[in-house]
């Protein structure tokens, strides 16, 4: 099980952070993505995994049994994995991001979706399907919560531990040993 404690953040590097991150958004957006294809009548989840396997191997995906369902989740947890490194990159870069962890991870998970459905989806192998706006929307609140709340939460912690700004608008590094110096 994933916890994160004061005493935890003291002693994160960023790879355990941006890893553990990683694995907290990919196991929830892949739960959410479970849940919301069984309410609306799936009887397989795993034909989740298959169709994100599609987009690497085609609709043979759906008929490559296990080892499809085994690709689906590797390619979930890279893309996962992806989103959460590039935020924690851009966080400290763009200052408007710690100023609301809420608004920031509704914002990055619109983002997210963006990219996932205009970008990546349609330079894949899946197999087109008409736009829906119900699940288009379900989709996009589903990576607000699922990426985006994680991914702003804990990433800004972490960088919350590593640097305080006072008022002053000058940082003052708690922890000297991971930052190293530009010089």
């Amino acid at each position: 099980m994933l916890r994160f404690t004061s005493d935890e953040y003291d002693k994160k590097s960023p790879f355990k952070t941006i890893v553990a991150t990683g694995l907290l958004a990919g196991t929830l957006d892949g739960i959410a993505a479970i849940l919301n294809y069984t309410i609306n009548g799936g009887r397989l989840p795993s034909r989740i995994f298959q169709y994100i396997a599609s987009g690497a191997v085609g609709t043979q995906a759906f008929t490559g049994g296990t080892g499809m369902v085994i690709l689906g989740i590797i390619l979930h947890y890279t893309i996962a994995f992806a989103f959460t490194l590039f935020f924690f990159l851009i966080y400290p870069r763009i200052n408007i991001l710690s100023k609301n962890k809420i608004i920031t991870a509704i914002v990055y998970g619109i983002f997210v979706w963006l990219i996932m459905n205009l970008i990546v989806v349609p330079m894949s192998h899946v197999p087109p399907s008409p736009f829906n706006i119900k699940q288009a929307l379900i989709g996009a609140v589903i990576l607000m919560l699922a990426i985006g709340l994680p991914v702003s939460f804990v990433i800004g912690r972490y960088y919350q531990q590593e640097i305080d700004v006072p008022n002053n608008g000058s940082p003052v590094i708690k922890n000297p040993q991971t930052h190293k110096s530009a010089d």
